[in-house]
């Protein structure tokens, strides 16, 4: 009986350990260049938080609820995403299962990307681009009408440490971690990794039409 409770006492503790490794798997994400967030989104957008609930999200493979917080929105612009005014999002209860907390009062706007699910329904999680409004740079801003997506085909890299390169001409090179010691710097507020004529990828810094403006490949 002792060994059998034992060996069950076992197992319990390895499926625990499992679901703890598979909740903080779920939660690990690489930080993105805005520009990156933008193009891996389905859904851009500009709102304010109006309401929250939580809500029933159907059973996991145990047979638990899984649980969802509702945030109901009102959707001032739409940069990228569907046809359909987008009235809600949804996200996990809590920051250990990636769930993002967002201010209710309806007074903060925020720029909010997401993944849109088979039913329509836009979902957030932390490694979704979330930030207050007012704390977007002019150039970001003006990245998510049109310069951002005229870089979706270029791809950026983060560089943390040296040496590093590009592999392709196709490429920017992220430093603002090497250089400032974080992935909010001057590359992620300021500039924009566009693809050129010849097919060449390069940062370019500013939200007005690409003249020459373009930083040299090697440049942070």
């Amino acid at each position: 009986m002792t060994w059998t409770m034992n060996r069950c006492f076992v197992t319990l503790a390895i499926l625990f350990l499992w679901r703890v490794e598979e909740m903080a798997e779920a939660c690990s994400c690489s930080p993105a260049h805005p520009q990156q967030a933008f193009c891996n989104s389905d859904v851009v957008i500009r709102a304010k938080v109006v309401g929250e609930q939580e809500v029933d999200a159907g059973n996991d493979v145990y047979g638990n609820t899984i649980k969802r917080v509702k945030y109901d929105i009102k959707q001032i612009k739409m940069f990228k995403g569907p046809s359909q005014v987008i009235d809600a999002i949804y996200t996990a209860p809590s920051s250990a299962m990636c769930g993002v907390s967002l201010e209710t009062n309806g007074k903060k706007e925020y720029l909010i990307t997401g993944k849109l699910e088979a039913d329509g329904t836009m979902h957030v999680t932390l490694c979704d681009l979330i930030e207050p409004w007012e704390a977007m740079t002019v150039t970001q801003k003006m990245g998510l009408t049109e310069r951002y997506q005229m870089g979706c085909e270029c791809r950026i890299t983060s560089c943390t440490s040296v040496p590093c390169m590009t592999t392709s001409p196709a490429e920017c090179l992220w430093t603002d971690w090497l250089i400032e010691k974080s992935y909010n710097g001057g590359q992620a507020k300021h500039y924009a990794c566009i693809k050129r004529s010849d097919d060449s990828c390069a940062w370019y810094r500013g939200s007005t039409p690409p003249k020459k403006d373009f930083m040299d490949i090697a440049d942070p």
